[in-house]
């Protein structure tokens, strides 16, 4: 008996994703709240509609349990860095040590939100940047939710070529592609994250204050998104690994030249910026760093220094690498098939985990050098650690729940055949136009996936059968698919909890998600009218 690609099916596909952005957009739910809802509904989708079994169900969530882990060791250390910063008041050096640097605000919005951010995409992803970057913006006096929006449109442009192009090789792998077609495909994709990152310094220099904050933040947009778009089209053809490293690296340098111009080196902001969190008393520039027990910008950031060394090191000294990666953790699965045929592949060892060249431990490290270095200074009070502590694991619990809930639904609704139904379906009915869904097909994987790289492996396949039977350019839809699988790293919820999570404001992620929703959607269009016209002349 095969699948059926019909109405009810597609409706009932697509029911759980839309109460869930419902309960968290309309109804202003957080995570841990909604996701469970969500979740009770693809299970009772697919027992009675998909005609699954409870084992293969059972089956399904275990994955599902065993991914989430691997969220939850990078949310726990992440938390850890930014409680043992904020216990040795590292971020009050920090931006006073960004005002030194620049006293240009909105370019030290775009150094920590954009750059850095980007950077840490570059080399560790995984929600690292969103975690990291988030609290760092809030030290810098912007708005918690504002905080954690900016951190995600920061890291999406990477989300491809970031982390060294783990995404990018599961797309190539998963689809098969050789020699011209993995450059041309690598060319489109490129070409169309250059737009996403053009409009991340476009978008941050509109929400700090209109079109005065634009004029005045272009010349940066410009030469940062000619850095790091550009930079990206020329790797991509040469290293599709250190396609994101090296131009986030450049543009770290870029940012520090800028900030030395005349027309970024002098004071400016906004001072009603909706940004902005004006406490009262902050229009009088406070600087404690000349304090005789202050720490410096530079021992501020030894944590994310620390997390930088050690990242590096292990990630780009491949025999190091190599023997690291050696040890590897997961668990077998059967293969489990629903009454529909939908088969689900046996595993000997399933999405196996690399302890010691995993992000996590990354984190951990680096929050106990922090710690360490920091007690050296006398900038860790009596008690501090036990503080450290119970604040990291009642933050933790909420966004523990949230992410197990979420990824169990996204590998029930993906081993049922909810997810391929949602994709099928829609490709039926388009038809040639479907070309103009390609880079929302890769917003929708990420989103259920919260990963780039999963959505690559789960619709990679389902996008190259298409463009083939449609008669459309391979590589122009696979490229599409992979950057809208970037754009759509930005809706993904594990990955907003991470922010409202570190950003310390936990259960709003309804919030971010009715903020970024009609801009992830907005750009989506844009991307699938240029894709349309392009393919016209191709």
């Amino acid at each position: 008996m095969e699948l059926p690609v019909n109405l009810l099916m597609w409706i009932m596909a697509a029911f759980p994703i839309v109460l869930l952005i419902l309960l968290m957009v309309k109804y202003q739910w957080g995570a841990a709240e909604a996701a469970p809802i969500g979740l009770l509904a693809a299970f009772i989708i697919s027992i009675v509609f998909y005609k699954s079994n409870l084992e293969l169900i059972g089956l399904e969530s275990a994955k599902g349990i065993w991914t989430s882990l691997v969220v939850i060791v990078i949310i726990l250390p992440a938390i850890l860095i930014y409680e043992v910063t904020y216990e040795a008041k590292a971020f009050d050096a920090i931006r006073n040590g960004l005002k030194k640097f620049t006293s240009n605000e909105l370019l030290q919005i775009m150094a920590i939100g954009w750059v850095f951010v980007s950077f840490l995409q570059g080399i560790t992803g995984f929600g690292v940047p969103i975690a990291v970057g988030a609290p760092l913006l809030v030290g810098l006096g912007v708005k918690p939710v504002w905080a954690v929006v900016i951190a995600l449109f920061g890291q999406a442009w990477g989300n491809t070529f970031g982390t060294l192009a783990v995404a990018w090789d599961a797309l190539v792998l998963q689809t098969g592609l050789q020699d011209g077609e993995v450059f041309a495909t690598a060319l489109w994709a490129s070409l169309f994250i250059w737009i996403v990152n053009l409009i991340t310094g476009l978008i941050i220099s509109w929400s700090y204050g209109r079109w005065e904050a634009v004029k005045k933040g272009l010349p940066a947009v410009i030469v940062i998104s000619l850095i790091h778009g550009g930079g990206q089209i020329i790797l991509s053809q040469l290293n599709p690994s250190l396609a994101a490293f090296i131009p986030s690296c450049l543009a770290l340098l870029a940012i520090y030249f800028l900030g030395k111009l005349k027309l970024y080196k002098e004071p400016w902001n906004i001072k009603d910026s909706p940004l902005m969190l004006r406490k009262e008393g902050n229009n009088k520039e406070t600087d404690s760093s000349n304090s005789k027990d202050s720490l410096t910008m530079n021992q501020a950031f030894i944590p994310y220094y620390a997390l930088t060394a050690i990242t590096l090191i292990v990630l780009l000294i491949d025999p190091l690498k190599e023997i690291l990666n050696k040890w590897k953790v997961g668990f077998s699965f059967p293969e489990t098939m629903t009454s529909y045929g939908v088969e689900n592949h046996a595993y000997d060892i399933y999405s196996p985990v690399m302890p010691l060249t995993n992000s996590g431990l990354f984190l951990l490290l680096s929050a106990i050098i922090g710690f360490v270095y920091y007690k050296s200074k006398g900038r860790i009070a009596k008690g501090g650690g036990k503080r450290i502590f119970r604040k990291t694991i009642e933050k933790t619990i909420p966004s523990t729940i949230a992410v197990i809930a979420l990824i169990i639904m996204s590998k029930i609704m993906g081993g049922t055949g909810q997810t391929s139904v949602l994709a099928s379906g829609t490709a039926e009915v388009m038809g040639q136009t479907y070309v103009f869904l390609a880079p929302a097909i890769g917003v929708l994987g990420s989103f259920m996936t919260a990963s780039n790289m999963s959505s690559n492996i789960l619709f990679g396949g389902f996008q190259q059968a298409t463009s083939q039977l449609l008669h459309l350019n391979e590589a122009a839809i696979l490229g599409a698919h992979t950057a809208g699988g970037a754009l759509g790293s930005v809706l993904s919820p594990s990955k907003i909890i991470l922010g409202t999570t570190t950003a310390g404001i936990l259960s709003q992620e309804g919030i971010v998600l009715k903020m970024i929703l009609p801009i992830v959607i907005t750009v989506a269009i844009l991307m699938g009218i240029i894709l349309t016209i392009a393919t016209q002349f191709i």
